[in-house]
């Protein structure tokens, strides 16, 4: 199997070890690894630096961070009410506190760290990263935060409620 270069379109030097296994070209070590890891190096920071301002300044003292607009003019809950509580417990470790102000968004801070797991290391490889999201997921995840929106503005879903 020859690895191609997705640049220039010219297949890489690589030697076979053993059955199916290959040393990767010199072009995935060193210098050109970390320039290539750069940029999730830096979203990772931007993340990181975020959670670290949400988990020093409580949210839960007002004057800190904006009111939601939805919720101050309208009185309804968005999907998103809640996130920055739910980033501070979730910083703090209180995963209980954490699901309770905005569950939706603790799934959302781990398959951040998935994703950005199976990023990383698909780029350490040299392989190209992918997401492809088809309709299908798309309208199924707009009818989750849809329905968790709508149950959670009842007076029976008072659980979800921040």
């Amino acid at each position: 199997m020859r690895r191609v270069d997705a640049e220039t379109g010219k297949p890489t030097p690589s030697r076979t070890l053993t059955r199916g296994t290959t040393v990767p070209p010199a072009a995935t070590r060193g210098p050109a690894l970390l320039g290539r890891l750069a940029v999730p190096a830096g979203v990772l920071a931007a993340v990181a630096g975020a959670f670290a301002y949400v988990g020093s300044v409580d949210p839960n003292e007002p004057g800190h961070y904006p009111v939601c607009p939805l919720l101050r003019f309208t009185g309804v809950l968005c999907p998103g009410c809640g996130g920055l509580r739910s980033a501070h417990a979730f910083v703090h470790g209180d995963l209980p506190t954490a699901l309770q102000a905005n569950a939706p968004a603790v799934l959302a801070y781990l398959g951040f760290a998935v994703l950005w797991t199976v990023w990383v290391v698909r780029v350490a490889r040299g392989r190209p990263v992918r997401v492809d999201l088809g309709p299908v997921h798309l309208w199924a995840a707009g009818t989750l935060m849809l329905a968790f929106t709508v149950v959670r503005n009842l007076p029976f879903g008072g659980w979800l409620r921040p």
